[in-house]
């Protein structure tokens, strides 16, 4: 789909201004969409069929707007979908790691955390609404999208109502790359603050493990025993990396 001819008699439309936050993101002559047939521009797709019916490279192309010299939007959409290992690597990937991709600077690169983030806060909406949160699977998923990227390590509660309903998301430790001190009273003073009746604690892991550690397990532990004295139930702890999750719930551990 790269080599597109123009139709006949047709002028190609103008080109787009260069994307002024990537150095070096001029398109080169023959690899602008704009040079494509104007129905098989992505733009002119979606608007015809819909966004169902394009790949994922052309869609990722049109949300990075431009190509770079010798290779059109779409071009480097689909090499950043093969580096990163499809789209959710790509949203995931932190901000630093995209930068070093040839042809994606700051502008590009905060397009797709752009991205990412409206994604995983339309996650917690669909999970405010549907009163997911004592769902393990749609807690791991959207906990994942909301830290599993991270280049350092948090420690966050969902602090939630007699009805599991959502009082508050809040990341309340940030550590290294491989530990995060956290102090249990702090977690209780916070459920205590929001008259919380059940709290679920997420970490994520930068390595990309998942698999909780003796430390995770024993933290679990002595935190639900610390909030039991206040009635305020440790629902779960999970554990997120880029590629997955691990309930702790879900393991019997709690």
């Amino acid at each position: 789909m790269e080599t597109r001819r123009q139709k006949s008699g047709c002028k190609a439309p103008a080109q787009p201004p260069a994307d002024r936050g990537d150095k070096g993101n001029t398109e080169a002559a023959g690899s602008v969409i704009a040079n494509w047939v104007e129905e098989e521009q992505p733009r002119a797709r979606l608007s015809r069929y819909g966004a169902g019916q394009m790949s994922t490279a052309e869609l990722l192309g049109i949300c990075l707007v431009s190509g770079v010299p010798g290779e059109d939007a779409v071009q480097l959409a689909r090499r950043l979908l093969s580096e990163f290992g499809g789209i959710g690597g790509v949203l995931s990937a932190p901000l630093h790691h995209l930068l070093k991709v040839r042809g994606v600077g700051l502008a590009k690169a905060s397009q797709i955390k752009a991205i990412q983030e409206l994604a995983a806060r339309d996650a917690e909406i669909g999970l405010t609404r549907a009163q997911k949160f004592s769902d393990p699977g749609a807690v791991g998923d959207y906990l994942r999208k909301r830290m599993g990227s991270l280049p350092h390590e948090v420690f966050a509660c969902l602090f939630l109502n007699a009805k599991h309903e959502l009082l508050g998301f809040e990341v309340l430790f940030r550590g290294s790359i491989d530990r995060t001190h956290v102090h249990a009273r702090e977690v209780l003073k916070r459920g205590l603050e929001l008259n919380a009746a059940a709290v679920i604690v997420s970490h994520n892991h930068p390595s990309g493990s998942t698999e909780p550690s003796q430390a995770d397990i024993a933290l679990t532990r002595s935190l639900s025993n610390l909030l039991q004295q206040v009635e305020i139930r440790l629902l779960d702890h999970v554990v997120v990396g880029t590629g997955g999750w691990v309930s702790l719930h879900t393991r019997g551990l709690i």
